[in-house]
């Protein structure tokens, strides 16, 4: 593993980087990029078929003098959501890593809170998508019409940073392999991963584990595939973000059956944190695809009844 792209340099180049940089932070940063492109292409589609309205920007004038707004796209404040997005984003996955593993916080504060891993993707998503809704509501924006065009970018930046998780070796990895089971036609290191220099210093020689992260990219990517492809359909508000909810949940809730993490007691059950917010999500993004159905049919009866009198 690389645990820092310099190294990765160093052996296929053989020279150094003057800084040295990690792997999961280029993967996290090449993700927010992607997801902004994609953000900023489907929020300039959307005003351009008139379901977006216009924004208010400054324009840049002399000093002193009263500043004038001019109206653009909402693609224009892409920038900012992708500064909340970070900002809630790192914030929140650090503060859920903490409480899923307060043992190891009480232990040791300042060492888990200013380490370069131990971050939680739902607590980042949590987090960052109620800064993102206070200030598109701010910017008089539909927040459900914006959280549709963000949707296929928020499934490929998943993926795209668990390449990161993978390439760190992180702890984001699965349960011991059963070498036995591999299927003849799959690479070794599709099924088992031992994580040499890992980040956290741990020895897999003995024991393998399956690479998660990997199997995380390929569902985040075909369902990415899934969300691009279905982005035009005429569904109300809403319909394609609940999909996302739905989907990005059973991908997770799946991959939890072979992943390592902490596991607690909830009414009888051994369960991950992962595992509640992923069944929340799936349940939240059912009931979203099912309210905005029944919306469409009740809109459709309503021309029908109109068209008829």
């Amino acid at each position: 593993m690389y645990p820092r792209l310099s190294d990765l340099f160093k052996d296929l180049f053989g020279f150094e980087l003057p800084i040295p940089i990690y792997s999961f932070g280029a993967m996290v940063a090449l993700a927010f990029l992607v997801a902004a492109w994609l953000t900023r292409r489907e929020l300039d589609r959307l005003y351009a078929e008139g379901r977006l309205p216009a924004v208010r920007i400054p324009e840049e004038g002399e000093k002193g003098k009263r500043r004038r707004y001019r109206q653009a796209s909402p693609g224009t404040i892409v920038g900012n959501l992708t500064i909340i997005a970070v900002v809630g984003g790192f914030v929140g996955a650090k503060v859920f890593h903490i409480l899923e593993n307060l043992p190891d916080f009480f232990a040791n504060p300042l060492g888990m809170l200013f380490s370069t891993g131990g971050f939680t993707f739902y607590g980042g998503l949590i987090v960052a998508a109620l800064g993102i809704a206070w200030y598109v509501r701010r910017q008089g924006l539909p927040v459900w019409t914006v959280a549709d065009a963000v949707a296929p970018g928020l499934m490929i930046a998943y993926g795209i940073g668990r390449i990161g998780c993978h390439l760190a070796g992180d702890g984001d990895w699965g349960v011991p392999a059963d070498l036995s089971a591999r299927p003849s036609w799959l690479p070794t290191w599709l099924w088992a991963e031992t994580y040499p220099n890992n980040i956290l210093g741990r020895d897999l020689s003995q024991t393998p584990v399956y690479p998660t992260p990997i199997y995380e990219f390929v569902a985040a990517t075909l369902l990415f595939a899934v969300l691009w492809r279905l982005r035009k359909h005429p569904f109300l508000s809403g319909w394609l973000f609940s999909l996302y909810l739905f989907l990005n949940g059973l991908e997770r809730f799946a991959i939890e059956l072979i992943r390592v993490n902490v596991r607690f007691d909830l009414f009888g059950l051994s369960v991950t944190q992962a595992e509640v917010i992923a069944v929340l999500l799936m349940v939240a993004g059912l009931f979203g695809m099912v309210r905005t159905w029944k919306r469409r049919e009740e809109a459709g009866a309503l021309v029908a009844s109109a068209t008829e009198a």
